[in-house]
């Protein structure tokens, strides 16, 4: 049975987002846990990443949002632990100003790309990213990239609930168990 593991970004992701919404609505999503949701530390996230990961017994899918997709590429760098696939929205640019101050340990991904299947989802109208920064991540990870249109940061205050379009790219994703057409 294919188990995932949830990442949400800075802050965690409150009861509006389409993360909270599939943690509760299938128990083979958990949610990692670091320290400090609101004062991320790289390394303190990626230990709880590699918690996550080693508690499966089986290779996991990533189901990364925001900041969490910079820490998959560190944690990918770092860490031996196989995993199955990895879904990766909205991956922010450290360089942008909005980017939060608090988060810039994860600044300075590794641009070498991921051991592992991933497919990278990005909004048109993202305020932490521009589509060519989602572009050049994606290229540069190895990651298919699915332009979802103007859906903002594709997090709780973009409305989408349970984002079905998402879990259903999720689901095509752990079924193949490779990075899946759009």
């Amino acid at each position: 049975m294919t188990r995932f593991i949830s990442l949400p970004g800075i802050g965690g992701s409150g009861p509006d987002h389409w993360q909270t919404h599939w943690e509760q609505q299938d128990s083979r999503i958990t949610r990692f846990v670091p320290t400090h949701w609101d004062t991320p530390d790289l390394d303190d996230w990626c230990a709880a990443l590699e918690r996550a990961v080693m508690a499966d017994a089986e290779p996991p899918v990533l189901v990364a949002h925001s900041l969490a997709c910079l820490l998959v590429a560190h944690w990918a760098a770092r860490s031996r632990r196989p995993v199955r696939a990895a879904l990766l929205v909205s991956v922010p640019d450290p360089a942008a100003a909005c980017f939060p101050v608090e988060a810039r340990s994860f600044a300075g991904a590794p641009d070498a790309r991921l051991p592992f299947p991933a497919v990278m989802v990005a909004s048109s109208n993202d305020p932490f990213a521009t589509l060519d920064y989602a572009r050049a991540r994606s290229a540069a990870w190895g990651a298919r990239l699915v332009e979802a249109g103007a859906l903002g940061h594709i997090n709780g205050k973009s409305g989408l609930g349970a984002w079905p379009e998402g879990h259903a790219l999720l689901m095509q994703i752990a079924a193949r168990g490779v990075a899946a057409p759009a």
